[in-house]
């Protein structure tokens, strides 16, 4: 017998990624062997691998951003969770991306297809998620700052800020004849009782010359017991008929009474300005 030639068969080593080929129809795909680091896009069916192969992009970035942290990503045929992760800097790794699309890939990470949508969180775009929001910020409080408040006294204005939405401060009024009147007028104002500083003032001069506590215990309202009262004269039931509310019930209270008196000769002579002698 001829001397048989010594074979030494090699010694095969553990691989954690190799090749097979596929036969579709005469043409072989290679495609990775599903390791313990990485997941790979396996076919659901031959064909259906052969036709991915040849129709998705080489980049497989048919992707159209979600937001600014996030994009979606199309598996194409060789991708594996770990070569996406990785290509795209994934905080986390194979395992974040996998929990993050559990839904769309199922429950075998080693196991996706091409054409699945997978949203990708990649490092960088979290970096220009969080750059444009720092920058939205720094906008907003740019803005607050252009509406600076100053105070001065009771008198509060900020600029850019409505003058309606300032709170006008509480307006003082002397305790005397002119103050008197034109605190008056104010409350007169408020309930559309219609009169004038110069109407007020002549008929007070006229009927008490501005003394609040001035009385007519003569006349014949004085007879029935019921004298007038105050800077306008006014008896205590026409005081209490036209008594305008916000104001003191004592007729002899100086605003009281010519907000009452102007009430009253509004409804009989349409204003105290059209009053030049007893009323």
């Amino acid at each position: 017998m001829p001397a048989m030639a010594n074979h030494r068969r090699s010694k095969r080593s553990s691989l954690t990624r190799g090749v097979i080929a596929v036969t579709t129809g005469g043409a072989a795909l290679a495609l990775p062997v599903i390791g313990a680091t990485g997941a790979f896009a396996a076919p659901a069916q031959p064909a259906a691998a052969e036709k991915a192969a040849v129709s998705a992009p080489v980049s497989g970035k048919t992707i159209s951003g979600k937001d600014a942290e996030t994009t979606t990503y199309s598996v194409i045929l060789g991708d594996s969770l770990a070569k996406i992760a990785r290509d795209h800097s994934v905080s986390g790794g194979w395992e974040q991306l996998y929990k993050d699309n559990r839904k769309a890939v199922g429950g075998n990470p080693d196991l996706i297809h091409p054409g699945l949508k997978l949203t990708v969180a990649s490092a960088a775009n979290k970096a220009a998620g969080t750059e444009n929001k720092a920058a939205d910020t720094s906008a907003s409080e740019a803005s607050d700052s252009a509406v600076r408040t100053e105070s001065a006294g009771n008198e509060v204005v900020a600029q850019g800020t409505p003058v309606a939405a300032v709170e006008a401060a509480p307006v003082a009024y002397t305790n005397d004849l002119d103050g008197w009147i034109k605190e008056s007028l104010a409350v007169m104002a408020e309930h559309g009782i219609p009169g004038t500083y110069e109407g007020i003032h002549r008929n007070i001069m006229r009927e008490s010359s501005g003394n609040p506590l001035a009385i007519n215990n003569w006349d014949i309202n004085a007879i029935n017991g019921v004298p007038s009262k105050g800077l306008l004269q006014v008896i205590d039931p026409t005081f209490q008929a036209y008594h305008v509310p916000g104001t003191s019930m004592d007729s002899y209270d100086p605003v009281a009474n010519i907000t009452a008196a102007c009430n009253y000769a509004a409804d009989r002579y349409g204003s105290i300005d059209n009053v030049f002698g007893a009323y």
